[in-house]
């Protein structure tokens, strides 16, 4: 059994290219105040899988035959002598509450870094194994997967701990508009628009791409991939975190173990830095930003067909590129603050109304193969009945991180890039982002209007929490900014 620990309670007190360069005032720390170096490090993690295993991300999930690349735990840890963080992004769909925080008890009593300043999260690659609760709100007991990634994980900050050396930090941002898409369409009239619940949506996600029934895109992107990059104090790479707002990339085959874009970012960058076989390893990672709603289709247009890991080779290549472009100009710092927050924020969870239950439980009462008002709908009878046995209200983790100017927010969802692009423009920390299925996996995280309009990623099943939960998140996140400024 796994037993949960509120750490809210325990810590709430305690392609165009560009580089960009910030003013650090009172956010770098003073010499005279402390006098021990700003030290980083970096450790990779395997939590591969074994073959066999069921790779989910699709409808039916599907068992491992073959690993594409390995999946890593990409571990990061800083120390401005007087507070340590810990970041640490999964090549995993996501992960339930339980295993961060077992991962996080694990680290601080092996580590002694506070549970408030360790950040876990999923890349939400489609081609791994999901270590999610059945129930996905919340789960008893951890399963074999579930207790081997929050052990990794926990392993991999202790040996990036083992890795920290002096360090300068280095913050930039680049522009990737062109694998960007919104990917929910308002559409003219039609069965098109049908949903699994007897009714019709105002937007489809997803829909065919060339379609003549194509409106406009229901919501904006954000084409920024902001980083922050660390090398020792003799100019060697240790690690550079990055954000880019893309769900993720398919095409790769059924079956196939990978962490598609994400893994062949991690690999070009560290090519491009000229950081191969250092002593220790350079860690390249790209963390999922708000994404919910974004894929790298363009649905204006007819799709070419591509070769099997092409897509995601291409993209995470062109990620690469203009972070590396960016780079270039990178300004570093010898020292910088940190510090974090950790908080419970408490959300109504959705329940169906009596006639949707009615009209579900008449949808599982007909016999398979018997003509389907939409192709789902057994799917999300399932969910909807499951949904009655949900507990009235849940907690979700929330957490900000402080790296001198930088502000990163941390949410367990599938955020929508409007999100995103809502908390960089009101933080007080400049520049911000937020990294999505951090510290946990609720499903999708619409906005009020979002809702209004429909969609799979509205619907009952893949939307667990309240309608009004994005606002309620977001005004939290922004109070935690404030309270991590020095």
């Amino acid at each position: 059994m796994v037993c949960r620990v509120s750490f809210a309670r325990r810590y709430r007190l305690g392609v165009g290219i560009v580089a960009v360069t910030f003013c650090f005032g009172l956010m770098v720390t003073a010499v005279g105040a402390n006098d021990r170096p700003f030290r980083a490090g970096a450790a990779l993690s395997n939590i591969t899988p074994p073959l066999g295993a069921l790779l989910v991300g699709e409808w039916v999930p599907q068992p491992a035959v073959h690993v594409n690349d390995q999946l890593w735990a990409r571990c990061l840890v800083l120390d401005d002598g007087s507070q340590r963080l810990a970041i640490v992004v999964a090549d995993n769909l996501g992960f339930c509450r339980e295993v961060g925080d077992a991962a996080r008890q694990w680290i601080e009593q092996e580590t002694g870094i506070p549970g408030s300043h360790v950040m876990l999260a999923a890349t939400h690659t489609h081609s791994g194994p999901s270590a999610r609760s059945p129930r996905r709100l919340a789960t008893d007991e951890l399963n074999e997967y579930q207790h081997f990634l929050a052990r990794r994980m926990a392993d991999g900050v202790r040996v990036a701990i083992n890795n920290l050396a002096p360090a300068r930090i280095g913050f930039g941002s680049a522009e990737l508009p062109g694998d960007v898409f919104n990917r929910r369409w308002f559409m003219e009239p039609g069965d098109h628009l049908r949903n699994p619940f007897g009714g019709m949506d105002q937007v489809r996600m997803n829909p065919p791409q060339g379609s003549s029934a194509l409106i406009r895109p229901a919501g904006p992107t954000d084409p920024e991939i902001a980083f922050l990059s660390l090398q020792t104090v003799d100019g060697q790479p240790i690690a550079l975190l990055a954000n880019y707002s893309l769900h993720y990339v398919g095409g790769i085959p059924a079956g196939h173990v990978s962490a598609g874009y994400f893994g062949v970012f991690a690999d070009r960058i560290q090519k491009l830095l000229d950081a191969d076989r250092l002593d220790p390893p350079f860690v390249g990672i790209m963390s999922n930003g708000t994404s919910g709603d974004i894929n790298n289709r363009n649905h204006s247009q007819r799709g070419e067909r591509q070769a099997p890991n092409e897509a995601m080779r291409a993209v995470g290549d062109r990620a690469a590129q203009a972070v590396f472009q960016a780079h270039q100009d990178l300004e570093f710092h010898d020292r910088v603050s940190l510090d974090a927050r950790y908080d419970d924020v408490e959300l109504a969870v959705r329940k169906p109304s009596e006639q949707l239950v009615a009209t579900m439980r008449n949808v599982l009462a007909r016999p398979e193969g018997e003509p389907a008002y939409h192709s789902r709908e057994r799917n999300y009878a399932d969910r909807v009945i499951r949904q009655l046995e949900a507990p009235d209200h849940v907690s979700v983790p929330v957490q900000s991180l402080r790296i001198g100017p930088l502000g990163i927010a941390g949410l367990p969802f599938e955020v929508f890039a409007e999100t995103g692009l809502e908390l960089k423009e009101r933080s007080p920390l400049k520049p911000s982002f937020t990294i999505s299925f951090a510290n946990g996996s609720y499903a999708y995280l619409p906005t009020p209007e979002q809702h209004e309009l429909g969609g799979y990623e509205t619907w009952l099943g893949s939307s667990l929490v309240e309608e009004q939960a994005s606002v309620k998140l977001v005004n939290r996140l922004l109070e935690m900014f404030r309270e991590v400024m020095p």
